[in-house]
């Protein structure tokens, strides 16, 4: 997956000054960001603080690690269940 050329304090700050009252494009405009991007960033990172977003991303690692293992455990399980079932 692609990182974002932005950290998560960038994006919240970002957030923050559109909050302050300035507007879209013009915040688009300064930070060279599409509004698509502005508005996925809003809809992940609205209403965080850099202490939640470093949290989320923590989980979001975490729960990536987890995933992995249980595919290594499914997939160990059924190659044993493979060689078991073969005759001799």
């Amino acid at each position: 997956m692609r990182r974002s050329r932005f950290t998560e304090e960038q994006i919240i700050s970002i957030l923050k000054e559109h909050e302050a009252g300035v507007p879209t494009a013009e915040v688009c405009r300064k930070h060279s960001i599409s509004p698509a991007s502005f508005y996925k960033y809003k809809a992940k990172f609205g209403g965080m603080d850099v202490s939640d977003a470093k949290r989320l991303k923590a989980l979001e690692d975490e729960n990536a690690k987890l995933k992995k293992l249980l595919a290594e455990a499914m997939l160990d399980n059924a190659i044993l269940k493979d060689v078991t079932s073969r005759k001799w």
